[in-house]
């Protein structure tokens, strides 16, 4: 045994250098993507796709036809080209339920079918007392994301209320009374004729968290693959002789089984694949057994769930089996440090800044949470994120095997062995 006492080793320098480098750059990392990601939304807001409904049938005033929808949506319409973020989307009642009930849509502003008569009867009813104000409807959809759906909110609501301060100027205009001849209860209505009232355009089930059991399941999925993949490349290597395997005070070690580093990754990639039918089972055994999280389509909700383990986790010991020990660094900026931002759930996609909307056409995590939105939320919709779930893992899976199979088999073909195989001495020949 050596004498030199163990903790000797803290005074070299490059311990300290590596390692420091190494956890800054985590920690700086970390920061950027998740602070970054969520500091500025409504700054940052472009396009947020908002539908705009115009059911209004118009009424006849002074001989004339008065579309006052029609004047409301034309002018909420000019604001998309002033650049508030939003993205007005006008169409009837049919396709705005089906693109609540899709996730397409964040959120809606409907004008009724009588809200002309009913304002225009209001410079009639303001003299006789009767006070009946007209409605304009917001409707919301926690189901496509709370943040998004509360940037929406905010934007119809605001809207609305433009518009009927809009409408109160004509409509004081067109009295022909003079404000000073009317109560002081009809000028206030008539100055703000139309209340704004709230509904939940896409209703969610009481366990749904509010829209965000979707991300939360999509995450643990994600996550069980990640972390499955370092336990099982641990094991794989122990199993073939080439780690020693620590348990408590115990070291254990097998004899060496010699593989070229294409056969270690696949059998990681098979013992992953087999243990994920176990992992997906257990992860709904504890999300909908045992916790009660609402949920349809169990058989599909399974297969999504087990195919999303076996995708992040051969992707995640792709990386491991090519940069080594760096590789979980890597494994974990890939799976959680630019995914969990970018996954379009805390915050939506058209709140990003421009550098995040671009990781989240590649980022992992947004389509598997969108497959797992469709199936929970939008009746396994094949259009509402599912068929893109799937595609995105099959494109994800393909993607692992031609990097992780074509580098490791440049390493084997360049003799780049983990363990460098052992020559013969040669022989010298004996002179006589």
């Amino acid at each position: 045994m050596s004498g030199i006492p163990p903790f000797r080793v803290l005074r070299a320098k490059p311990l300290w250098i590596a390692n420091g480098v190494i956890t800054g750059v985590l920690a700086l990392l970390f920061t950027v993507f998740y602070v970054g990601a969520n500091i500025d939304p409504v700054d940052h807001l472009k396009k947020l796709p908002v539908g705009l409904v115009n059911a209004d049938e118009g009424a006849a005033v002074g001989g004339k036809q008065v579309n006052l929808g029609a004047q409301i949506t034309e002018s909420i319409e000019k604001s998309t080209a002033s650049g508030d973020g939003i993205d007005w989307k006008v169409m009837d009642e049919k396709a705005v339920k089906e693109e609540l009930g899709e996730g397409k849509l964040y959120g809606a502003l409907v004008v009724p079918a009588d809200f002309t008569s009913a304002t225009t009867a209001l410079t009639g009813s303001a003299t006789t007392g009767t006070l009946v104000r007209p409605t304009l409807t917001v409707l919301t959809n926690q189901s496509a994301g709370s943040m998004g759906s509360s940037l929406a909110r905010t934007a119809t609501t605001q809207a609305a209320e433009n518009a009927s301060l809009q409408v109160g100027k004509e409509l004081t205009a067109q009295s022909g009374t003079g404000q000073t001849k009317l109560p002081a209860a009809a000028r206030l209505l008539l100055a703000d004729p139309a209340s704004v009232t709230v509904e939940d355009g896409h209703p969610l089930d009481s366990h749904s968290g509010l829209g965000l059991t979707a991300f939360y399941y999509a995450l643990v999925l994600v996550v069980c693959g990640m972390l499955s993949a370092n336990v099982i490349s641990g094991q794989v290597d122990h199993a073939l002789g080439y780690t020693h395997n620590d348990m408590g005070p115990l070291r254990l070690h097998r004899p060496l089984i010699r593989a070229t580093r294409v056969q270690t990754l696949a059998i990681s990639s098979t013992l992953m694949a087999g243990l994920s039918l176990l992992m997906g089972t257990l992860v709904m055994v504890g999300a909908i057994g045992i916790m009660g999280m609402d949920a349809a389509h169990l058989p599909l909700l399974w297969l999504y769930s087990v195919c999303a383990i076996a995708v992040s986790g051969i992707g995640a010991l792709t990386l491991l089996a090519v940069f080594g020990t760096p590789g979980m660094l890597v494994v974990t900026l890939v799976f959680i440090a630019m995914a969990v931002p970018t996954a379009g759930a805390t915050t939506p996609i058209e709140a990003l800044p421009a550098f995040y909307r671009f990781l989240s056409e590649f980022e992992p995590l947004r389509p598997i949470t969108g497959g797992i939105r469709s199936i929970l939320y939008y009746d396994a919709q094949a259009d509402a994120g599912l068929t893109r779930g799937w595609v995105m893992m099959a494109a994800g899976l393909a993607a692992a095997a031609l990097f992780g199979f074509g580098v490791l088999g440049w390493y084997d073909r360049k003799g780049l062995h983990r363990i460098p195989v052992e020559t013969k001495p040669e022989k010298t020949a004996v002179q006589a």
